[in-house]
């Protein structure tokens, strides 16, 4: 129904990389939840009421929220539509990643709220009656919930939303809990076992976890987390399909919301090349960054001696030298070398992942150390300590 749905109301829907078209899926999708969530809650309130059962009340209210969060999420895409302003040139995206933290929020009060009500359930036990109309209700709750989920994973995924994601995920938690409502309804039914209580807390648990699950997602973005891999891999591809460039590094990736990103890197280039002719082939690569990738680069030149045998011969033996003083997950990068009449410095970075077993300074230390042993020669390294951001 919401590819149809889209299709119908979306123009160019598969362009999923336009912030207009994000926005409408997300509009789509929490019109959607709303009125689902209304009319399962109206459905749950009606069994619990007939029932007496807790359980099945807690159920429809936490049904209520989750059309409360469906506003939130509305209410989000709106605002991280909203174009770039002088007080916030790098646009609203981020309101998207907010408005999925509000929802984790309204999840993890909602699973407190039942919690408590369940373990005054569990002191205060109380028979709940059986109907085949709040078992039926129940049922199509469980089907309505996974369908919720379904389309929202996968239009979440389709688009790059953590917060649809995360609506997902706790549309997948509610079929869980609402199958534990019913079976409870059902042991207590054929057993006399009131274990009402009981469930309403085990249907607390999935609540408060798929909050927390859906907060992690949220806050991760706006700490600033680890680029996607495979983005990593096609800037890398399209950046290196340049013969005049020679490698990367120093790549960032500035996330201010889905579909607004930011790229610097620096582009290693030979330095006997024509800066004019070099500058305009950087440029071209920003412009083809920003077609395939809808993001925004920007690249420094970094000149190296990349015919110079002399050069190339010592950068190989520095970097096997670094290999083995620290492991594999190092590299070198900005190799350079300058004379002198009592000594020649090696200059150059020393890329290594953050929570590295040694400090700055202490590698610093160890690699002067290493290069002073070098036989025949009088280099002393000039080292800059560098870390991986991708």
């Amino acid at each position: 129904m919401v590819n149809a749905l889209a299709k119908l109301f979306i123009k160019d829907a598969d362009n999923v990389q336009s912030p207009a078209v994000r926005g409408a899926y997300g509009t789509l999708c929490s019109l959607l939840g709303i009125a689902l969530n209304v009319l399962l809650f109206a459905g749950k309130f009606f069994a619990g009421t007939i029932s007496k059962s807790v359980s099945i009340t807690a159920d429809a209210f936490n049904n209520l929220s989750d059309a409360g969060s469906s506003v939130i999420t509305l209410i989000g895409f709106k605002l991280a539509g909203k174009k770039p302003d002088p007080d916030h040139p790098f646009g609203h995206g981020r309101m998207e990643y907010l408005s999925g933290l509000a929802v984790s929020v309204a999840i993890l009060l909602m699973g407190w709220e039942l919690a408590t009500s369940s373990v005054d359930k569990i002191i205060h036990p109380q028979a709940v009656e059986f109907s085949l109309v709040s078992t039926a209700i129940l049922v199509v709750s469980i089907a309505v919930k996974l369908y919720m989920g379904s389309y929202n994973n996968a239009i979440g995924d389709k688009i790059g939303s953590a917060a649809m994601k995360a609506t997902g995920a706790d549309c997948m938690s509610d079929s869980i809990a609402t199958g534990v409502v019913l079976a409870a309804s059902l042991v207590g039914h054929f057993t006399n076992l009131v274990i009402d209580g009981w469930c309403g807390l085990l249907v607390s648990f999935f609540i408060l976890r798929a909050g927390v699950e859906a907060a992690k997602d949220t806050i991760a973005p706006l700490l600033g987390q680890k680029p996607d891999e495979d983005l990593v891999k096609e800037i890398f591809s399209i950046v290196m399909a340049h013969p005049e460039v020679t490698g990367v590094h120093d790549l960032v990736v500035h996330d201010y919301g889905p579909g607004r990103l930011m790229i610097t890197l620096h582009a290693e280039v030979s330095a006997e090349e024509n800066i004019l002719y070099i500058h305009d082939i950087i440029d071209n690569i920003e412009v083809e960054l920003k077609e395939n990738l809808n993001c925004a680069a920007t690249i420094h030149m970094d000149p190296v001696d990349v015919n110079d045998e002399k050069i190339n011969s010592l950068k190989t033996m520095i970097y096997e030298r670094m290999v083995k003083l620290f492991g594999k997950e190092i590299n070198i990068h900005d190799f350079r070398i300058v004379e002198g009449h009592t000594h020649t410095n090696v200059i150059f970075d020393i890329m290594v992942p953050f929570g590295f077993k040694y400090t700055d300074g202490k590698i610093v230390e160890m690699v002067a150390e290493d290069v002073a042993k070098i036989e025949g020669t009088e280099y002393r390294s000039v080292v800059t300590v560098d870390h991986a951001y991708v």
